[in-house]
Formats: C-alpha cells, structure tokens, sequence
C-alpha cells in the first residue's frame, strides 16, 4: 500500500492499470482491419484517372471504337468504383467499358434468389478478362447506396451482371 495524500492521512492503495484483454485486442484488430478494407474499397485505383474538373454529367456514355484494347473511363460524379468478381468469369468477354450492365447478387445460402443490386451500372473497366486464375474483375461505377449494399454481402456471396445495350 501507498499514502497517495503527503499529509492526508488516507490509505488508499494504488491501482496499476490493468493491460487489455485479449477480447479488447480483438475487436481493435477487427475494427482497424474493417477501417482497412472500407478505405481500400473507396479508394480511385491507380490506373483510373480522376474525374475531368466540372463535369457534372453523370453517364459519359458509350466508348467510341477506336480498334484498339478499350480502355478505362473516369469515375463519373457522385459514383463510387466498385470492383466485382463475378461467379461466371466468362461473361467478361462480353462486356466493355462504356456497357451499362445490371448487377445481380446471391447471398451465400439462398441458391435460388438473385437481389438487384443495381440498374444499368456504367462499367468503368473491365480487368483481367482472359485470366483463369481468379483475378479477373469488373469495375463498375454505382451509387454510394449501391456500393454499400454490394460490399456489405456476406461472404461467399455470388454476383452475375446482364448486359444491356
């Protein structure tokens, strides 16, 4: 014990601070891992340029042709990229830049329903689209309110597209 009082009087013992539990270090990993991955969802990839300055329309529309490799469109305003590994890579091949797509979800554990994500989706890039390896990937321009309801899936959740005109 400790007098924490010169002149007081008082015995009142000390208390060290205690080292957090393990429960305490988990959640602080988990949170700092979640904050992590949500600034790496939001964030404009390297190879996208940003957004032209005063450009205010949303849909840049179709890429014209120019009969070389399509390339990636800037992230119009107001839309979030989002990055989709689709449970078909094949359909890859058939989309480009520019397409507008729908973007559909299976939740992990309910094989027979697909949820809308989102309407006519502009794709922004289309990556990797020959690779067999899994790194393929559409990259989709989607309202903040889409983008969240796209990556707040569960885990082993599947996502298709239909391509519009």
């Amino acid at each position: 014990m400790a007098i924490t009082g010169a002149g007081t009087g008082s015995l009142r013992p000390v208390r060290r601070p205690r080292l957090p539990g393990r429960s305490a270090l988990l959640r602080a990993a988990l949170v700092a891992a979640l904050l992590g991955l949500a600034a790496a969802v939001l964030q404009t990839p390297a190879g996208c340029p940003p957004p032209p300055r005063g450009s205010s329309s949303p849909d840049p529309g179709p890429v014209p042709s120019t009969g070389g490799p399509p390339s990636a469109l800037p992230l119009p305003d107001g839309a979030v990229g989002v990055p989709v590994r689709l449970a078909e890579p094949a359909a890859l091949a058939v989309v480009r830049p520019g397409a507008r797509v729908d973007l559909l979800a299976v939740p992990a554990g309910r094989a027979a329903e697909a949820d809308l994500l989102a309407s006519r989706a502009l794709v922004l890039d289309v990556v990797g689209a020959g690779a067999t390896d899994g790194s393929s990937a559409l990259y989709l321009a989607l309202r903040p309110e889409q983008a969240q309801r796209a990556v707040g899936l569960p885990e082993g959740s599947r996502f298709a597209i239909v391509v519009r005109s």
